[in-house]
C-alpha cells in the first residue's frame, strides 16, 4: 500500500526558515512527478512547487519563487522543500502528492487532479 507521508512542518517567525520532507513508500519512486501543494484556512488548495522524475526540471508559484527551493533524493525516496524568507501568508496545510502518468508541463503541474497519491498534509505557521 502507497503511503506518503510529510514531515517538517512547525511554528516560525517571519523571515524564518523551515524544511520540509516528504517520503513515500511502496512506490517506484523515480517514476513519479512529485509537487508540494497548501491549503490556508478559507482558501482552495494551491499548486506550491513541482519536480520533475530526475529533478531536472522544477516549477514553483509566483508566490514563492526566489524563496522555496524543491529537490528530491530518489535514492532515499524522499522529497524535500526548503522554505526562507517566510512569510504570515506562507501559513497553511503543506501536502505531497506523487504523480505516476502525467506528461509534466508548465500547465499542469499545479493540478491537483494530475497527482495519483497525496500525504495526509504537515502544518506550515509563521508568526507575524
Amino acid at each position: 500500500q502507497v503511503q506518503v507521508v510529510e514531515s517538517g512542518g512547525g511554528l516560525v517567525q517571519a523571515g524564518g526558515s523551515l524544511r520540509l520532507s516528504c517520503t513515500a513508500s511502496d512506490l517506484t519512486f523515480d517514476r513519479y512527478v512529485m509537487a508540494w501543494f497548501r491549503q490556508a484556512p478559507g482558501k482552495e488548495r494551491e499548486g506550491v512547487s513541482c519536480i520533475s522524475r530526475n529533478g531536472g526540471t522544477t516549477y514553483y508559484a509566483d508566490s514563492v519563487k526566489g524563496r522555496f527551493t524543491i529537490s528530491r533524493d530518489n535514492a532515499k525516496n524522499t522529497l524535500y522543500l526548503q522554505m526562507d524568507s517566510l512569510k504570515p501568508e506562507d501559513t497553511a496545510m503543506y501536502y505531497c502528492a506523487a504523480g505516476r502518468t502525467m506528461w509534466l508541463r508548465p500547465t499542469n503541474w499545479y493540478d491537483g487532479d494530475e497527482y495519483n497519491y497525496w500525504g495526509q498534509g504537515t502544518q506550515v505557521t509563521v508568526s507575524s
